[in-house]
């Protein structure tokens, strides 16, 4: 039996709200519509930060961000942090079976020995060192330890365009073994640049343009892959690294991207498909996580499992069944403090930010119903005793075990002067 094909597809600052499927209005997503309804929607996927580095980070190694140093903030171009290269990744776990490309954005070191993304288990790299608002920017091509930069100047528009159409040609090229693809789109992240050769003419503007044409870019993706008879063979996975910045809409939650411990910055979309194996029409509303990835691909590929500690666990039963999430909570980092807890019913908050402050919020219970308020708006603490006890309890437990390691890495400070191209 062919072993699984995987493409995890991740957005860039796209919000739970921005979708059809999870109740956005304003943007028209059929294609990822479609997808969900071929396969499985979660409603309750967190991304493990609510910034680019440490949600990227905790996705490659199924690890929450503070365990590499990369949990504060995200990584500047003067910056000369990176993955710490004892992080073992997904690519990584899948050698020597399997063929792996990284396509878009990387956004994790750009400097060695963090550069290039070749280091970490994928056979190619073709995309940004980082986000593409940073400065200086290009594009890259990387095989083994041989780096080409293109030197000619970044189209924004064509960004998304080029990472799917490098995307299909992988997986063609590599038809006839398994592969593994992490496509690391730059939208909607701004700037916003529309492309003007898929325009579709959005109600929500430039935002939606770009949104719209990441959804007609996912429809090829899945006919083509119909086309060269591994659909069935392949895993599709769709999120987004947090929630939405200045633009975009977090759904029915709280805050969006870097808003501290709110659900809107974390609470992501989540679509897999995979027609045979995973059953239509599935709406799982346990808890799960992107650190979840990891485990997970390694166990739906029949990879062995690392002997490493990981805070994701195995999520295949929700991928097929819709039910069954491993997790009795889920903790929300904010930089490198843990800011709330999070189990099935109940979410304690324990920093927020007011002006210019960041605040702890232990004298403030913050306890709501996920269930009742999903919105966050009123705490029930003084209604339920017992499920804030539980919930300090977890509080505690979590900051006795994180907080030692957070204080292995003080926040890294960046050179004043720009760094140079990364080569």
């Amino acid at each position: 039996m062919r072993r699984p094909n995987i493409i995890v597809i991740l957005a860039d600052d796209l919000g739970y709200g921005d979708i059809g499927c999870d109740g956005g209005k304003h943007i028209r997503t059929p294609h990822l519509d479609r997808m969900a309804t071929e396969g499985v929607r979660f409603t309750d996927f967190y991304a493990s930060a609510n910034v680019c580095t440490p949600s990227r980070a905790g996705l490659l190694t199924g690890r929450y961000a503070i365990r590499s140093g990369l949990a504060h903030e995200v990584i500047q171009p003067a910056d000369t942090t990176g993955l710490p290269l004892s992080e073992v990744t997904i690519p990584q776990a899948l050698k020597p079976d399997y063929a792996t490309a990284l396509i878009g954005k990387w956004h994790l070191g750009h400097v060695a020995p963090h550069w290039p993304p070749t280091s970490y288990g994928f056979d190619v790299f073709q995309g940004l060192p980082y986000s593409h608002d940073m400065r200086p920017l290009s594009l890259y091509e990387a095989q083994g330890d041989h780096v080409e930069r293109d030197e000619g100047k970044v189209e924004f528009a064509k960004l998304t365009e080029g990472f799917f159409a490098r995307t299909l040609a992988f997986a063609e090229a590599n038809r006839d073994r398994p592969f593994f693809v992490m496509l690391a789109l730059t939208a909607p992240h701004i700037p916003l640049v529309p492309n003007p050769d898929d325009t579709t003419g959005s109600p929500a503007g430039a935002y939606g343009e770009v949104v719209e044409e990441i959804d007609v870019n996912v429809g090829r993706l899945i006919e083509r892959l119909k086309a060269l008879g591994l659909d069935e063979d392949t895993l599709v996975v769709f999120t987004s690294d947090n929630g939405p910045w200045f633009e975009g809409s977090s759904g029915p939650f709280r805050d969006r991207k870097g808003g501290s411990a709110w659900d809107g910055g974390f609470r992501v979309p989540f679509i897999a498909r995979q027609p045979g194996r995973i059953p239509a029409g599935l709406v799982a509303t346990g808890l799960s996580s992107n650190l979840d990835l990891l485990p997970t691909i390694l166990s739906w590929t029949g990879a062995p499992q690392l002997h490493v500690e990981l805070d994701g666990k195995d999520i295949s039963e929700m991928l097929m069944t819709g039910r069954g999430s491993p997790h009795d909570e889920i903790l929300l980092f904010d930089n490198t403090h843990v800011a709330a807890v999070r189990t099935a019913r109940w979410k304690l908050v324990a920093r927020s930010y007011y002006r210019t402050y960041d605040i702890p919020l232990d004298r403030l219970p913050l306890l709501f119903d996920m269930v009742a308020d999903p919105g966050e708006n009123y705490s029930v603490a003084s209604l339920h005793r017992d499920a804030l006890a539980d919930l300090r309890g977890r509080l505690d437990r979590a900051r006795a075990k994180f907080d030692p390691i957070g204080a292995r890495f003080p926040p890294h400070v960046a050179p004043a002067s720009a760094a140079d191209h990364p080569d």
